[in-house]
This record gives structure tokens, sequence and C-alpha cells, in this order.
């Protein structure tokens, strides 16, 4: 059951699919985007982390990077920079507390998902994973026309990230079970709004069967 199945009154839904919601699936060449798994998302001893469903998101995107690795996928992964001065830091709403002594670098993506020397960890200070980094150029390279977005959280980076990847004229495919968010209500109207205009929210086991089903036996370590 979708996430916004108890949240989008009957009368949005129906008003809704009259014109949106169509799939657009899987094209020929898929890639794992994974969204700010890092401790200011993660950690509860973050003043913006939310450990409630970030680590169970990290579990999560666990098992769909198991299997893009194995299929020898592109993998991306996303992280904030440090700020030095009010230019840096923007116009964020967020607090800009101090983090408490003894916390890992809060840029760090947690050990669980940590990248292999391989895979490139795009630095950003805005939402989008695409917004002044080098991301569509990479894509480009591996001739990439699906992106799998995952990550924190739903309604911030991760949408910023998929409706940017939409932009490009990329396929969207969003796990439902690998974004997280700090708060429900948010998390399922973006997840809602993102399957009804830019992408498809699928459940995570009908991703990998889909990725299993799809790319090449021979792409397999």
């Amino acid at each position: 059951m979708p996430a916004w199945d108890t949240i989008i009154p009957a009368e949005d839904l129906v008003a809704m699919q009259k014109e949106w919601g169509m799939s657009r699936g899987f094209g020929a060449q898929p890639a794992l985007i994974v969204v700010d798994m890092t401790y200011a998302f993660v950690d509860d001893r973050s003043p913006t982390g939310y450990g409630k469903t970030g680590w169970p998101c990290v579990a999560a995107i666990r098992q769909l990077l198991d299997l893009c690795r194995s299929l020898q996928l592109p993998i991306f992964y996303s992280g904030g920079l440090p700020v030095r001065n009010p230019a840096e830091r923007g116009l964020w709403k967020s607090s800009g507390r101090q983090l408490p002594p003894g916390l890992p670098d809060p840029h760090s993506i947690v050990p669980d998902l940590e990248p292999l020397p391989s895979e490139t960890v795009i630095r950003k200070r805005r939402p989008s994973a695409f917004f002044g980094t080098e991301l569509a150029s990479l894509l480009t390279f591996h001739r990439v026309d699906t992106v799998i977005v995952t990550g924190m959280v739903t309604s911030g980076c991760v949408r910023a990230t998929a409706v940017d990847a939409f932009s490009h004229n990329l396929r969207v495919i969003v796990p439902e079970e690998c974004v997280a968010d700090r708060a429900q209500i948010p998390h399922a109207v973006n997840l809602f709004d993102i399957h009804m205009k830019y992408g498809d929210v699928m459940p995570l086991a009908e991703v990998m069967a889909a990725l299993e089903a799809t790319q090449p036996a021979r792409q397999r370590t």
C-alpha cells in the first residue's frame, strides 16, 4: 500500500489520475543515486538527523545497493560540504546549531552504505544532487536513461533530485522503503506528487525484481 493511501483524499486521487500517474518504467541503462545518507540526516545526535526513519532507510538501501553492485550499475552518492561563511550556508531555514562533540563528520556517509573507491560522491550545498554539480555529465558518460533515487529526506533533497532528473529527461524510479523523512505527512505527500508527475514510486521488492529481470546476466559479478 503506498504511503499516501491514507493521506490523499479519494476525490483528489480521482482528479489527479484523470491526467497524471502514467508509469514510465525502466529504460535500458539504470543508475542508483544515494542522496545524503550521512550522519547529518541519519544520526539523532545531529540537529537535522532523524534516526527513527533514517536507519531503516539505510537497511533498505543496503539491499538495493548490493544488487546494483552485483549488476555493475553506475552508483552515485551525494553529501554536503563544510560551511565556512554565510554565503556558503545560503538561506537554509534550519537553525545552524553547532554539532555536539564526539559526533562523526556530519557529511560522512554512514558505514553501512560506504562508497567503494570506484563510486562517485557528489558534494553539494543545495537540495538537488544536480544543482551546481557534475552529476548530469557523469550520467551522460554512462549513457544512463533511468535513475533510481534513494535517500533523505523525501520532501527535500530526494524530491529536488527527482525533479531535476526528470528535467534532464531521465526516467525516475523511487523505491518507497529507500527514502525517508522526519515527518510522515510530507513524506507521503511528496511521494504521491513524484509518482503522479515525475517518476514511478514502487515497492523495493518490485524495483529489485525489475532490475534482475531486465539487466543482462553477463553483467553480474
